[in-house]
């Protein structure tokens, strides 16, 4: 009952004028940057965070969630009509969901995706719910140790769950950790690896940093790509899928969201994971795995499930522990910090608007996304038409302009061009610098909470791996070691870059 009355105090404050049409342009937004390939949700999160300094807590995490999950849906549409997927999570989508499109079949294939993406966001809003609490009252026993050692497995997983080789994710970590300590420091007051720089005094912004790693990057990236679009010409119709559609489907709907639901919350997971998961689920599951590739029906209805799951579930680690668990959900801390938030297990008690209310607006969201986007099927084929080189100089000056709002200063502008052209070296030379947000927006906390757990023990490091008097420290530490040597095992390593190729 208590938990029914939660609800409905979020949908209370979801459902204001205000905030659902917030709720709507994030969804809306979030559908655009899906199906324009080459810009995504972290990218666009992090141009849009200027956008939300004039708004309420409540109505900016809103619009920016809103971006999130319709960036998942979004990408689906591309990926189905064009064969050139929005979000990297709709990679597998393509595979037989332009192949279903190829034998007329398209509105069939949206149809599945869009209602197999509504149920998994309905169930993993009810996860949140029902998750919320019973974690948060878990993290309220933590003390300093626990929290620094609950921040190690969430850098650690991010390492062990980033494509490609583990020691560039760790080094991408490193440097998130050490670009997190520029700035004055608050106990002894010295400037640390400021450069005689007055604008580095207060630290790097976080949108600064976000907005050209992710931002900058991704069209400089982008623009010497020249991407093929394969795009299904005749007409969509029959957007309502058959009977017979429905019963193959309802099963990978299922197995689909459970296993996102699942993997959303892992930190470093997220939807791409759920979607190759799922993927390959039901491949082997499948009485007739040769179809895959050639337009099966589950092929499509799983992974999209999977990675909406993903999409919501990935929003307990933050709202409950104050832990992103990967590059999006880190600029949502940033979104936070900006606006006085302290992520973690004090939202629920000090802002219960804030934590209700964003629960709520995502289950409206989907139910937008889902009423919405079916009918705008041929604005975003005609969308997709637009080349990219006319649209990137659009957004660069947008990013500019955003960047310089925050503070008013042109160096802010420099040094996000400059972290544009450090991301873009990163992505050539293979460096994923999704670990590196993560780490950037965990440093400052790990720094104070380990700190204060060495002013405790008065000085003893020892402290953290001590079952007598912080057992919680010690399994996190115990589990972080487990996980980092299975990482750098050369025959998991190996495993893994082959699951991410194919």
């Amino acid at each position: 009952m208590e938990l029914l009355s939660n609800l409905a105090y979020g949908f209370s404050v979801a459902a204001t004028i205000q905030n659902i049409l917030l709720c709507l342009l994030g969804a809306l937004v979030g559908t655009l940057i899906g199906v324009l390939p080459g810009i995504g949700p972290v990218a666009t999160i992090a141009m849009l965070l200027p956008i939300t300094y004039k708004l309420d807590p409540t109505g900016a995490l809103i619009m920016l969630a809103g971006i999130y999950y319709g960036a998942q849906y979004g990408g689906s549409t591309t990926a189905i009509l064009v064969n050139l997927p929005g979000e990297s999570s709709s990679v597998v989508t393509a595979l037989d969901g332009h192949q279903m499109a190829k034998k007329g079949r398209a509105g069939a294939a949206l149809a599945i995706a869009a209602i197999g993406s509504f149920i998994a966001g309905t169930f993993g809003t009810i996860l949140i719910a029902a998750l919320g609490k019973p974690l948060t009252e878990i993290a309220q026993a933590f003390g300093p140790a626990d929290y620094f050692s609950l921040m190690v497995l969430g850098l650690v997983c991010a390492v062990v769950l980033a494509s490609g080789s583990v020691l560039k994710a760790l080094a991408m970590i490193f440097l998130g950790l050490l670009l997190s300590t520029v700035g004055t420091d608050l106990e002894t007051g010295e400037q640390r690896m400021t450069f005689g720089l007055l604008p580095l005094a207060d630290g790097i912004e976080f949108v600064t940093l976000a907005m050209g790693v992710f931002g900058f990057a991704e069209i400089l990236r982008n623009l010497e790509q020249e991407q093929s679009r394969d795009i299904v010409e005749q007409k969509v119709t029959n957007l309502m899928p058959t009977r017979a559609d429905l019963k193959e489907a309802a099963p990978a709907v299922v197995r689909g969201t459970l296993l996102g639901s699942i993997l959303g919350i892992l930190p470093g997971g997220g939807a791409v994971l759920a979607a190759f998961g799922s993927y390959t689920l039901e491949k082997k599951l499948s009485k007739t795995p040769k179809e895959f590739g050639k337009g099966a029906i589950c092929g499509v209805a799983g992974p999209e499930s999977a990675n909406n799951a993903a999409a919501q579930t990935s929003f307990i680690p933050l709202l409950t522990l104050g832990i992103p668990p990967n590059a999006v959900m880190a600029i949502m801390v940033g979104a936070m910090t900006i606006h006085g938030i302290v992520p973690g297990p004090q939202i629920m008690q000090k802002q219960p608007d804030l934590f209700w209310g964003m629960i709520a607006s995502m289950w409206i969201g989907n139910l937008m996304l889902v009423i919405i986007n079916l009918p705008l099927v041929g604005l975003w084929v005609r969308l997709l038409r637009v080349p990219y080189r006319m649209l990137f100089p659009a957004i660069l000056i947008f990013c500019a302009i955003g960047v310089y709002s925050i503070n008013n200063q042109p160096f802010d502008v420099m040094l996000t061009a400059f972290f544009g052209l450090c991301g873009y070296v990163l992505i050539k030379l293979s460096f994923e610098p999704a670990p590196m947000l993560v780490a950037f927006v965990l440093g400052k906390l790990m720094e104070e909470k380990l700190r204060q757990a060495m002013l405790l023990s008065r000085g003893d490091p020892t402290t953290f791996v001590s079952f007598s008097q912080h057992p919680i420290s010690t399994v996190l530490i115990i589990v972080s070691g487990i996980l980092l040597v299975l990482a750098v095992t050369p025959s998991l390593r190996k495993k893994r870059d082959e699951v991410f190729v194919e």
